[in-house]
């Protein structure tokens, strides 16, 4: 029994030596994609400290469920601790992937059986000069079945940028299962007269975990839809956006002092066209304004894009906890698309938010929420705001299901409105059947436009 017990232990030892794997140590000037074709599930590349490795490069297949991790070779502490945003600042000990100059070549491609990969302290970033069209492309986006795409990948500490001059259209796009994004800085995300997005998702199936980042984007700093599946049925789900702080410089904006003369499009920090299963949670958003759109920062807005994905839906989301400050308007809501077909939006919860600074120097028309088009099931919980304009804007088909309850904001110019039906009741019986509207306080409202149980504060001094 000893000696078998003792052959067991030797067996264990041998195991947990295989699962570690080995270590590939990459030197400037070596040949990554050599590194990334000879490794094995459990190996861990290691890329030397602040060197420059010329892409592109192609993740090869890695069959079974062990990571392969790609880092620096700088000490772990030299970078953040783990669960820290990485910056620009620690850019000198990170290993810098990239791309070739042509604008249509990714740094990083898949291909099918690319599966478990880890980026910790690695740096994506185009030759200067270079406005590529995406950083990361994981799937092609036009896979037409969900067992052709790759899976399992994981950035952690990174940073991807565009040039700073002439930008990049796309940092990371997620079209495979089981992408995490956490603790990285995204950045100069950013295109004339053409959408661009730090991270985006139209092919892929989720689940999504997006944590603790900075994320930079001229139209969308995060997109889920945008472009028809090519999957049939495919609706990302499981999307989770935790503690990130989404922003877009003053130095793009038209006509501020910092403007550095090039005018990206701008739309919006957050937008889910095709989604379900969302979680929203805990992050910052900061400046959005009219340009080219109406300028609202969050928008719950199924969208069948280009007329081939009729299943597209948003439905099953949560926003909650989170901060939205000096935008043009916050929250717009659709129920469903009205150019193509679509399904019905459903069971959207916005709860215990702040927004601060919705005003009309932003550009827009500075409204809180915006429910248009025949939205079931909409929840405004414990929010707090700030509108220069209405507290909510609904218009097209009515909308049931509406509930609208703790709220505080000013009043505006326009409280609760409906188009062509006003103020207060009359909008909320049209608009929103068999509501629950109440212990609201809409600061320097008129009480005798709405229903008892709500409370009109005279100035917000009192508040209390």
């Amino acid at each position: 029994m000893t000696i078998r017990f003792a052959n067991f232990l030797a067996m264990l030892v041998c195991c947990a030596g295989a699962l570690a794997g080995k270590t590939i140590n990459v030197p400037a000037g070596g040949d990554f994609q050599a590194a990334l074709n000879s490794a094995q599930g459990g190996d861990v590349i290691r890329l030397a400290a602040g060197a420059t490795y010329q892409g592109p490069f192609v993740l090869q297949a890695n069959p079974g469920a062990s990571y392969i991790t790609i880092r620096t070779s700088a000490a772990d502490s030299a970078l953040p601790p783990a669960g820290t945003r990485i910056d620009p600042s620690y850019s000198s000990v990170l290993p810098k992937l990239v791309g070739d100059g042509d604008r249509d070549s990714p740094i990083l491609t898949t291909t099918p059986g690319s599966s478990h990969f880890q980026f910790i302290g690695v740096e994506i970033t185009p030759t200067p000069g270079a406005a590529l069209y995406q950083l990361v492309q994981l799937g092609t986006g036009s896979e037409t079945s969900l067992d052709q795409l790759p899976t399992d990948f994981v950035f952690d500490r990174c940073y991807l940028h565009g040039d700073p001059a002439v930008g990049a259209r796309r940092g990371i796009a997620m079209n495979v299962p089981n992408v995490t994004v956490m603790n990285s800085y995204l950045s100069d995300f950013k295109i004339v007269n053409a959408d661009s997005q730090a991270l985006a998702c139209w092919n892929g199936p989720g689940p999504l975990t997006i944590t603790n980042n900075y994320l930079e984007g001229a139209a969308e700093n995060i997109l889920i839809g945008g472009q028809d599946p090519t999957i049939p049925n495919l609706v990302p789900t499981g999307i989770t956006i935790r503690r990130n702080y989404f922003f877009k410089p003053l130095a793009w904006r038209v006509g501020d002092p910092s403007y550095q003369g090039t005018h990206w499009s701008v739309k919006n920090l957050l937008e889910f066209k095709n989604a379900r299963q969302i979680v929203v949670d805990g992050n910052l958003f900061e400046n959005n304004w009219a340009d080219a759109q109406a300028g609202f920062a969050i928008l719950f807005t199924p969208r069948n894009q280009d007329g081939t994905a009729p299943w597209s839906v948003v439905s099953d989301a949560q926003f909650t906890n989170n901060i939205v400050r000096h935008v043009a308007s916050a929250v717009n809501v659709l129920g469903t698309d009205d150019i193509y077909t679509s399904q019905q939006l459903h069971n959207i919860t916005i709860k215990n938010n702040l927004f601060e600074d919705v005003s009309y120097g932003w550009g827009g028309t500075a409204r809180l929420f915006q429910v248009l088009n025949g939205a079931l099931n909409v929840t405004f919980d414990h929010n707090t705001g700030f509108p220069d304009g209405a507290v909510s804007m609904a218009d097209e088909l009515p909308s049931p299901g509406l509930r609208f309850t703790n709220n505080l904001a000013t009043h505006g110019s326009y409280g609760f409105s409906g188009s062509d039906y006003g103020e207060g009741n009359v909008a909320l019986a049209y608009y929103f059947p068999n509501n629950v509207f109440q212990a609201n306080g809409i600061i320097c409202g008129n009480a005798s436009l709405y229903q008892s149980g709500n409370f009109f504060p005279a100035v917000i001094g009192d508040v209390g």
